[in-house]
């Protein structure tokens, strides 16, 4: 009797496992409790391997923190000048491509306004770990664009509910807008203040990428759309998914703060009408080659004022910008510097989810052979974050290839085309090698 008893007890928890499985799995129930278990396994794995503890030191790089600079005093002496003409963008079907000349400079700009505040945009707390789909689709709000972070989630984040996909690109942002909407958009870097208030006063909000971190050792990467400023106050008024509608985010948070984590991004979307507009506005930074110019320069000039983690972001940009120009050689060096510094950052204020954003190294390190740094990089990336980030899976691939790995690349491959078939390059790297891919 005692053991039917026991059989019994078995079958109903395991029933009720079952159950509770089942109504987790439905998406309004996964929807509300899936951060909280997600936020309950990330602290426990974290408590056990602490991952702002793990120290990334590219092999044969003698990294200090502190460089002359070498490699990358020809920056230095050049000053960044526009080409002409500048080409917009964009072109609607059957439009004739106009040359767009960068506006010239006057002694008396027009002054703005002290206080700009646009309405419109409809905003939208993020659902687990989509600020970027929520920001985006407030911005496309703005515009009249009916939809939310459901649809632009299912572009941007396509397997979310197999695989939690974490980062998601201005670049892919900028996809999405173009493939899926009638309005256009595009992503800059090297951004300041006054920058982001000529776009806001003249009727365009912007989305920039920045760093957020709430508590020790919780760095991330966080979007938020700038619906208006204020002057007076000094500060921005924000679309904030993660916090709340029309928040403060005072001037000083970004200029030198928070913003320069992400390489001063920002992100405009724009009526097709009104590109010549924005593009006038931009002035120089439109050209997109003058603009990673531009970026390389603000970042290397600063890296010779800061410090500690600030001065890891100023050679982390300095990487990227190079990494756009193709200068992998000059981009290597600085990224090498940054993880030297990184090295010297307290625990509790390194930003070690960067890699999960910011994936410049890998393409700079690619380019110069330097494949078991990719490798090394790469793994110790996905060890912290989990099997979820498709860029650090493509390069993984690419690197296992020209070391001639050709199963270890396949299967990383795959694992890229699996996280995200919509953005991920690895799409045509398997074509390319005869594997079949829907």
């Amino acid at each position: 009797m005692r053991n039917r008893w026991v059989v019994y007890l078995l079958l109903a928890v395991f029933l009720l496992t079952l159950t509770a499985g089942f109504i987790y799995s439905l998406p309004p129930v996964h929807e509300r409790l899936a951060w909280r278990v997600a936020s309950l396994q990330t602290k426990i794995r974290y408590a056990i391997s602490p991952p702002a503890q793990v120290v990334f030191v590219p092999e044969g790089a003698a990294v200090t923190g502190t460089s002359d600079t070498a490699g990358l005093e020809n920056l230095t002496e050049q000053t960044p000048t526009p080409s002409q003409p500048i080409l917009p963008t964009h072109t609607q079907p059957g439009a004739t491509q106009t040359p767009v000349p960068p506006p010239t400079p006057t002694q008396t700009p027009t002054p703005l306004p002290e206080t700009v505040n646009l309405v419109g945009a409809v905003h939208e707390y993020q659902q687990l770990n989509n600020c970027g789909p929520a920001t985006l689709s407030t911005a496309l709000s703005y515009w009249g664009w009916q939809g939310d972070q459901r649809d632009t989630r299912a572009y941007l984040r396509p397997n979310y509910q197999q695989v939690d996909d974490k980062n998601v690109s201005p670049t892919e942002m900028v996809a999405f807008v173009e493939s899926e909407t009638a309005l256009n958009a595009l992503t800059r870097v090297g951004g300041d203040i006054e920058q982001l208030k000529r776009l806001i006063a003249a009727g365009f909000p912007v989305v920039i990428e920045r760093g957020l971190q709430q508590h020790p050792s919780d760095w991330m990467g966080h979007y938020v759309l700038l619906t208006g400023y204020d002057n007076a106050r000094a500060r921005f008024i924000s679309q904030d998914s993660l916090i709340m509608a029309d928040l403060p985010v005072p001037y000083e948070q970004l200029d030198g703060g928070w913003w320069r984590d992400f390489n001063y991004t920002y992100l405009v979307v724009y009526p097709p009408e009104r590109e010549v507009e924005v593009l006038s506005i931009l002035g120089a930074q439109a050209e997109q080659a003058y603009n990673f110019q531009f970026a390389a320069q603000k970042a290397l000039t600063e890296t010779s004022s800061l410090n500690g983690r600030d001065q890891f972001f100023a050679w982390y940009n300095l990487g990227t910008n190079l990494t756009h120009l193709q200068d992998y050689a000059g981009a290597a060096e600085a990224f090498d510097l940054a993880f030297g510094t990184y090295q010297t950052i307290p625990e509790e204020n390194r930003p070690w989810r960067n890699l999960w954003y910011q994936p410049g190294p890998y393409e700079a390190y690619y380019h110069t052979g330097r494949y078991q740094d990719i490798i090394r990089l790469g793994n110790q990336t996905l060890d912290i974050a989990g099997p979820i980030l498709e860029e650090t899976y493509y390069w993984l691939g690419m690197a296992r290839e020209a070391e001639g790995d050709l199963d270890k690349a396949i299967y990383d491959y795959r694992k890229a085309y699996e996280i995200n078939p919509i953005s991920t390059p690895a799409r045509q790297e398997l074509k390319r090698l005869g594997i079949e891919v829907p």
